[in-house]
C-alpha cells in the first residue's frame, strides 16, 4: 500500500515529517521574484514561475533528508491555470527527486463528482482507452463528513493504483471543537467517530506494516486528543498538522507515534519555508535555511519518540 512506500522512506531517513509547500509571494526571495517578473511580466503567469523556482530549490535542499512534501491546493489555484500547472510540475519534480507527494486539497463530494476528484489527483483519466495520470500524487486529503458516498469513490484506487488519502478527523484549527467535539448520542465525539470510520473504510486495504491506505489527519495542537486516538486507531496513519507556527511541539506530537516509531508524519510549512527569514540569512541560502530547519524539527521529534523502526 501507498504508505507502506512512505514509512519505509521515513524509516530510510529516520525522519518522520513532510514538508508543506504552501508557497506565499512574501515567502520568495526577492531575487526569484524579480527574475519570474522581469521575464513574464507581474501577472499570474510570473508569479507562477517564481513559485516553481522557489519550490525546486527547496525540493532539491530537502529530498536526501525529508521523505515527504506536502503542496497546498489552494496556494496554486489562486493563480488560475499557470498555478495549477506548477502544482503539476512541483509534484513531479518531487516524485522525480523520491519523495512521497501529498496533496492537501480536501475534496468532499460524492458519486461520480468525487470519483473525478479521485481520478484527477490520486488516479487515472481515461481519453479514449488510454489511461493518463492528472497529478499523479501519492496521497489526497479529503474530507470525510459526506459519509462513505464520498470515500467509497477513493478506495478502489487506493487499493488498485497504490494511493492512499489522509480524511480530515480532529483539525488543529482554533474551532474544530465546534463541531468535532459534540458528543453523540451513543456518548462518542464526532472526531472519534470519523476515526472509526476511517478504520472500517481502510478495513480491505490494508499494508504491510499494519496501517490501511485511509490515514487521518489528526492536529497537534490537541495533545490529548491525538494520544486517544492513537489508541482507538491502531491500523490508521496520521498525517499531523499544528507543528511550529501553529504552535506544536515535538512532545506534542510524539502521542501520535505507536511502540516502533511509526504511525504519523508531522507536517511543517511556514517553519520550513520561511526559515530564511527567521534567521535573517541571505535570502539566496533559502534553501540551505530550510535544510537546518528540517534537520532541527528531525531530530527534536526523534529525541522524544526514539529510532524508528
Amino acid at each position: 500500500m501507498s504508505f507502506d512506500r512512505l514509512i519505509a522512506n521515513i524509516k530510510e531517513k529516520q525522519n518522520p515529517t513532510v514538508a508543506g509547500l504552501d508557497p506565499k509571494l512574501d515567502y520568495i526571495p526577492d531575487h526569484i521574484r524579480s527574475a519570474a517578473f522581469e521575464k513574464y511580466g507581474k501577472n499570474l503567469e510570473g508569479a507562477a514561475a517564481a513559485l516553481l523556482e522557489f519550490n525546486k530549490g527547496l525540493i532539491d535542499a530537502l529530498c536526501d533528508i525529508v521523505p515527504a512534501v506536502k503542496p497546498q491546493a489552494a496556494y496554486y489555484e489562486m493563480y488560475g491555470w499557470y498555478g495549477v500547472r506548477t502544482l503539476a510540475e512541483t509534484i513531479a519534480y518531487a516524485k522525480e527527486k523520491g519523495m512521497f507527494v501529498i496533496t492537501d486539497a480536501k475534496r468532499n463530494d460524492i458519486g461520480t463528482t468525487m470519483e473525478a476528484y479521485a481520478k484527477a489527483h490520486i488516479g487515472c483519466t481515461d481519453i479514449e482507452g488510454e489511461k493518463v495520470q492528472a497529478f499523479s500524487s501519492d496521497a489526497l486529503t479529503v474530507n470525510g463528513y459526506l459519509g462513505t458516498d464520498g470515500i467509497k469513490p477513493l478506495l478502489e484506487i487506493c487499493k488498485n493504483d497504490d494511493k492512499g488519502i489522509f480524511v480530515l478527523v480532529k483539525t488543529s484549527n482554533p474551532s474544530s471543537g465546534e463541531l468535532q467535539d459534540r458528543v453523540l448520542d451513543d456518548g462518542m465525539t464526532v472526531y472519534r467517530t470519523m476515526g472509526t470510520m476511517c478504520e472500517k473504510w481502510g478495513s480491505d486495504a490494508m499494508g504491510d506494516f499494519g496501517y490501511s491506505a485511509v490515514g487521518a489527519v489528526v492536529g497537534a495542537t490537541y495533545t490529548e486528543q491525538l494520544a486517544e486516538l492513537r489508541k482507538a486507531l491502531p491500523h490508521t496513519f496520521f498525517l499531523v498538522p499544528g507543528y511550529g507556527a501553529q504552535g506544536g511541539g515535538a512532545k506534542d506530537v510524539a502521542p501520535a507515534f505507536d511502540e516502533n516509531g511509526r504511525g504519523a508524519v508531522i507536517n511543517s510549512s511556514r517553519g520550513i519555508m520561511c526559515a530564511w527569514k527567521k534567521e535573517g540569512c541571505d535570502e539566496k541560502e533559502y534553501a540551505q535555511a530550510a535544510r537546518r530547519e528540517a534537520l532541527r524539527m528531525r531530530d527534536e521529534i526523534v529525541s522524544y519518540i526514539g529510532t524508528i523502526k
